[in-house]
């Protein structure tokens, strides 16, 4: 029933920044979140954001990227700093659920030179 409808993605010079949107289509109380994957790796957790706005970052991506979320808008966002190559990946909006985990449609995101 809840639809999550990713926004943004496109092609950003190393140091660049991007900022992905996410609108679920209900209320979503638990957990939403990013991942990401790239060609033949495995899908990443990038970000998580509880609904009272706690958040936890990959190692890889922590002081670049910043999570954060409306909740009467029923967005989560992902603010993306520094870019680089290997940030290059489908980023996905995701939010857990006992009966089944949502997630988006995915948004490209290319960094290069």
């Amino acid at each position: 029933q809840v639809q999550l409808v990713e926004s943004g993605g496109g092609l950003v010079q190393p140091g660049g920044s991007l900022r992905l949107s996410c609108t679920a289509s209900r209320n979503i109380f638990g957990i939403m979140g990013w991942y990401r994957q790239a060609p033949g790796k495995q899908r990443e957790l990038v970000a998580t954001i509880t609904r009272g706005g706690d958040t936890n970052y990959a190692d890889s991506v922590k002081g670049r990227f910043t999570v954060s979320r409306n909740n009467a808008e029923n967005t989560v966002s992902l603010q993306m700093n520094s870019l680089k190559p290997e940030d290059t990946a489908v980023y996905y909006c995701y939010a857990p659920r006992y009966g089944g985990d949502l997630w988006g449609q995915g948004t490209q995101v290319t960094v290069s030179s």
